[in-house]
């Protein structure tokens, strides 16, 4: 009888341990399985993650993050990208500017795909076909003293620049060789053509404007009135305007069939053969949404919309209607030309 009970308690015992493994493996393989997603991200941590957070807890798509801790952001990662070509990494590549994403584009990393929730999204912002789509972000302002001048004087084109309306030497932008100066220089010769860009630039420097150090350095020149304006992104320039400096931001050619006022946005892109897909495309749509945009403004990451009609928080600017990848295409017969004209 004994040895009976004994039998069976080691067959309970038996059962048991194998209904636990089984439960075990059951659990690792639904693990497995579960959805997820590798983003690189040039985005300052402190917004990206929030976002990310957000997306996993509407989703349930695990986001895996790899940020670059590298003060140059953009180039490590799209440098990554490229050396993981034959084995991708990365699914969704959330980029702070979009020279860096063309230039994928162009070596043949990404794969395109077309978000429903960019529909309403303008054509300036968006590769034809798909490759990546531009969202929310900054955009380039005329910062001007408001002590040196009045509402009725201020600028309101980018041509006033080189009007005689102003003295040279009362305006500053820094050197269009570099950061978003230089997108800016390349914005103007895909809008105008090379040979009136590069007209207009050429004017900048006989006039005698001050070229200078960065946007920040026009910014702080115009808020203690050392120049009547600086030309400076917003970013810059609502620091200025929220500790009461006395400056305004002006918006360059907003009138209807006016050249508009260059936006320098974020963007998105899938890379080509990437783990996720699906995964992927719903981070595509979750990011470009009108939602999202809201998001980012809310969190002062983004200071607009690149919905020309959205009801939003943020700057209101009518951006310029040249396509992101025209400017791309200009940058270098842009910048070559800025190095001739400022630096020789």
């Amino acid at each position: 009888m004994e040895r009976k009970w004994i039998g069976r308690l080691r067959k309970g015992i038996a059962f048991l341990l194998l209904a636990a493994l089984t439960l075990g493996l059951c659990a690792c393989a639904g693990q497995s399985e579960a959805r997820q997603i590798t983003i690189y991200t040039a985005v300052d941590q402190v917004y990206s993650e929030q976002i990310f957070k957000d997306f996993e807890e509407k989703t349930g798509i695990k986001v895996n993050p790899v940020y670059d801790i590298e003060s140059n952001k953009t180039t490590g990662l799209t440098n990554k990208i490229l050396a993981e070509a034959e084995n991708p990494v990365c699914d969704v590549f959330w980029n702070n500017e979009f020279v860096q994403t063309i230039e994928l584009q162009n070596a043949g990393v990404l794969q395109p795909y077309v978000s429903p929730e960019a529909a309403d999204i303008p054509d300036a912002y968006k590769d034809a076909e798909g490759y990546w789509t531009a969202f929310g972000g900054r955009a380039r302002t005329l910062l001007v003293n408001t002590e040196l001048l009045a509402e009725e004087d201020y600028p309101t084109s980018i041509y006033d620049l080189i009007s005689d309306k102003y003295p040279g030497e009362s305006i500053a932008i820094a050197y269009p060789m570099f950061g978003t100066t230089r997108t800016q220089a390349a914005a103007l010769y895909a809008a105008l053509g090379p040979e009136e860009g590069r007209a207009f630039f050429q004017q900048i420097a006989d006039r005698g404007v001050q070229i200078v150090d960065g946007n920040s350095v026009t910014k702080d020149m115009a808020v203690s009135g050392q120049v009547a304006i600086g030309y400076t992104d917003t970013d810059d320039a609502k620091v200025a305007v929220n500790d009461g400096e006395p400056v305004a931001m002006v918006f360059t050619d907003q009138e209807e069939g006016g050249l508009g006022n260059l936006i320098t946005p974020n963007t998105v892109c899938i890379i080509k053969d990437c783990e996720h897909p699906d995964e992927a495309k719903a981070f595509v749509d979750y990011i470009v949404s009108l939602e999202m945009e809201k998001k980012l403004i809310e969190m002062d990451f983004f200071d607009l919309s690149i919905r020309p009609d959205a009801d939003v928080d943020g700057l209101s600017v009518k951006g310029m209607t040249v396509n992101l990848k025209d400017v791309y295409e200009m940058l270098e017969v842009a910048s070559n030309d800025m190095q001739e004209i400022f630096a020789s």
